[in-house]
């Protein structure tokens, strides 16, 4: 009964990311959601009491995809400064959202409720952390122990350029993503040195990359 549960949980995450992907806007209804993932009304009732639920938890599986793909090691070959190691980061989640519109319509569209705002703040910050233990895998950096809220700060700004692109072109494109991360960039600058140097990276190191859920954290006040 228990994996029943989870395979009907998932067919409605993923119906509804088929009609968000489909549709022009978000202003899709459970009764859609039912017929899309063809189970009953009241078995989506019974794992989500309205859409915008729905939403917070495929905005959730969302941030877990976005997140194990943040953390790959870079090979092949290994980033030689911090601003090559955010350029290819931020083109591979670039490339995850173009190729995933109803992530692009969930995070960047204009209709973002503030449940899903929170569930990609949560997200985000999570990322943020594990990018300066990235940071720390590969290069040398001593005493920034303010380096994820800087990381987490960057990432805002480029969201919104994100966003910007998102709404007159429906996507992120190569134009618009070149000038985020270059904003992030820019405003990293103000804080760290243009170079860092490299060290050889380790297997301890690149465990450290992961940040579980329930870890605590250091909160950083601005």
């Amino acid at each position: 009964m228990r994996r029943r549960g989870i395979e009907r949980y998932h067919r409605i995450l993923d119906a509804t990311e088929d009609l968000l992907s489909d549709s022009g806007d978000e202003d899709i209804s459970l009764a859609q959601i039912a017929e899309k993932a063809e189970i009953s009304l009241a078995s989506v009732y019974y794992f989500f009491p309205n859409r915008n639920s729905v939403y917070v938890a495929l905005a959730l599986r969302f941030n877990d995809e976005i997140y194990e793909r943040s953390i790959r090691p870079l090979t092949d070959p290994e980033p030689q400064s911090w601003q090559e190691l955010l350029e290819r980061k931020h083109k591979a989640a670039a490339e995850f959202q173009n190729g995933r519109p109803a992530a692009l319509r969930l995070f960047l569209g204009a209709g973002v409720s503030a449940a899903v705002r929170s569930a990609d703040f949560i997200g985000n910050a999570r990322l943020a952390r594990s990018r300066a233990r990235m940071f720390e895998a590969y290069f040398d950096v001593q005493n920034m122990p303010d380096l994820p809220h800087w990381l987490e700060t960057s990432a805002a700004a480029m969201d919104g350029i994100w966003s910007l692109s998102f709404g007159y072109h429906g996507l992120i494109t190569e134009e618009y993503r070149a000038e985020a991360t270059a904003c992030a960039v820019t405003y990293l600058r103000r804080y760290l040195p243009e170079y860092l140097p490299r060290i050889p990276v380790t297997q301890d190191a690149l465990d450290r990359v992961r940040i579980e859920l329930n870890e605590p954290g250091r909160t950083v006040q601005a």
